[in-house]
């Protein structure tokens, strides 16, 4: 019958077929639902058949429908033909209604991502009638800004229902979209991080489509954010604490550092970069200890990203600066590590993470990296000199306290660069010929330079390809340590071992004297004897690491 349908559809589709197609998919979705079909006209009982039919509605369905209400394709993408200017659009709407429906239902019960994903690139064809639709389309919406498995195809219907009818659905699919990535990001691990991202990513192109509505809730969630991190500070409990600090706080400071930087200049979001500096300055401030370091740095990279990307001076490097002078780097650590602490994916270290060694390599690490992304973002500006001294001092302070080589080595080199840096833009200024009250003049130089490239611009770039094939091998290295089958090492027994032993040299030195026998040792020549004490094993025993170490 399904043949019949297809063969009957293709070479000339009437209402009747299509009425007949649309009655048994929605038999076959009841299936699915758990209802059994018991309201449908057709029945779906064989899952050969079930997938006969569905393959057939989402290969061929939409091509049928086109070419069934003589849709032609639109020359102008930004002007797209809608199926509701078909004149035969309202004879057949109970029916596309009812496929339409089918295929958002179809969605939410299927589980295999393969299946997903092809189910869902035929409901991006079908946007354009789900558009006519209200109730459809919002079904639709729902399901999309909650999808897990097939985040990209879900995205690409959502912005394509957002562009073409952007008054309509714009602020409630942003809005769901902003519950659903935080409701997501509760949890970080490094296997969720590009997940993360993504949102982020997608999240800040939906937002690109329209500052009004931008302003509007990012004004509203900042202001929410800033709430949460005013009863924190007031109350001092640990429940509003940990209202603060935790992955979904953090993850939307980032995500708002990445909306606001991405779609500088605009007019309309501007005054919306002060308070969120604000905010995730006081986040930083909140709790200044030693503990929760990681979360300082996850603050720090969010507003050098705001910094950078709109030209904006926020002083992060005060809370960078201010761990030399509360950590002792020269202090041994309590206990070694069995391995390094990753902090992009924590937000506060424990008793046992400050004693180790590990936790002061990767916080050096990080502040490495941290200052010179900042100074990278101001390796420019005409005031690199006076803005860079302060780090001078500290770090010729810092060095020349620090005994130990792992620790002064790359901070004596980031001290290099950053001198050269400011004896560079120095050299520079010394050639201008404008005042520093003339504005537009400062910036033309500063754009110039920026375009020449500094000294410390050229060290940034090169850092930053080695930085990506580090992370890249380490990557890589933790795969091919997961994928190796190591052997089992099997060890014997130690009594076992003795018994053995004296097999061995039984057998290589015979004696025919009990009295070797008895004393366990060997006569040679009568002038000494190599005995073999109790107790005692001539085998080099297995090295064993302890969990301390």
């Amino acid at each position: 019958m399904i043949e019949e349908w297809k063969t009957a559809l293709k070479t000339h589709p009437v209402p009747r077929t299509f009425r007949e197609v649309t009655q048994a998919f929605k038999a076959a979705i009841a299936t699915t639902m758990g209802e059994g079909g018991g309201q449908c006209r057709y029945k779906v009982a064989d899952s050969s058949v079930f997938n006969a039919l569905v393959l057939f509605c989402i290969k061929d369905l939409y091509m049928i429908l086109q070419k069934m209400l003589n849709l032609k394709p639109s020359k102008d993408q930004n002007k797209p033909v809608f199926p509701s200017s078909s004149s035969k659009w309202h004879r057949n709407l109970t029916d596309i209604k009812m496929y339409l429906s089918g295929v958002v239902q179809l969605l939410s019960s299927l589980t295999e991502a393969s299946v997903v994903g092809a189910v869902l690139k035929h409901a991006n064809q079908l946007v354009l009638y789900y558009l006519c639709l209200p109730k459809q389309c919002r079904h639709l919406i729902k399901w999309s800004t909650g999808e897990e498995m097939s985040r990209v195809l879900a995205f690409l219907a959502l912005n394509k229902i957002s562009r073409h009818k952007q008054k309509t659905y714009l602020n409630s699919i942003l809005k769901q979209m902003y519950i659903s990535y935080v409701q997501n990001c509760k949890f970080t691990s490094p296997n969720m991080l590009p997940m993360v991202n993504f949102m982020q990513r997608t999240l800040t192109e939906m937002y690109s489509l329209d500052t009004q509505a931008t302003y509007q809730h990012g004004f509203i969630y900042i202001r929410q954010l800033a709430i949460h991190l005013r009863n924190a500070m007031t109350m001092k409990k640990k429940e509003t604490y940990q209202s603060v600090y935790n992955w979904q706080y953090i993850h939307c400071l980032y995500l708002w550092s990445r909306v606001l930087s991405t779609l500088h200049p605009s007019d309309v979001l501007q005054p919306l970069i002060y308070p969120l500096c604000q905010v995730v300055i006081g986040t930083i401030k909140l709790v200044p200890t030693a503990k929760y370091y990681p979360l300082r740095m996850h603050c720090c990279r969010a507003l050098t990203l705001l910094s950078s990307s709109t030209n904006t001076f926020v002083p992060v490097l005060p809370f960078l600066l201010e761990i030399f002078q509360q950590v002792d780097f020269n202090k041994k650590p309590g206990r070694m590590s069995k391995k390094p602490i990753n902090f992009a994916v924590i937000l506060k270290l424990n008793k046992v993470n400050l004693m180790e060694k590990a936790y002061k390599d990767g916080l050096m690490d990080q502040l490495y990296d941290l200052m010179l992304e900042y100074f990278h973002s101001q390796a420019s500006s005409i005031s690199f000199p006076e803005l860079a001294l302060p780090t001078v001092i500290q770090l010729k302070a810092f060095l020349k306290e620090c005994k130990v080589a792992n620790y002064s080595k790359p901070m004596r080199q980031l001290l290099d660069k950053v001198q050269e840096n400011s004896n560079y833009i120095t050299a520079q200024r010394q050639k201008a010929t404008f005042g520093v009250a003339d504005t537009a003049a400062v910036a033309v130089w500063e754009k110039r330079i920026k375009e020449e490239g500094t000294p410390l611009s050229r060290y940034h770039s090169q850092w930053k390809k080695l930085r990506e094939k580090e992370i890249q091998l380490e990557i890589s290295g933790k795969e091919r340590m997961e994928d190796l089958d190591l052997p089992e090492i099997k060890r014997r027994k130690i009594q076992d071992r003795k018994i053995e032993d004296k097999k061995e040299f039984k057998d290589l030195f015979q004696s025919d004297s009990s009295s070797d026998e008895e004393n366990g040792g060997l006569k040679i020549k009568g002038e000494f004897t190599l005995q073999l004490a109790e107790g005692q094993e001539d085998v080099v025993e297995d090295l064993q690491l302890s969990d301390d170490e």
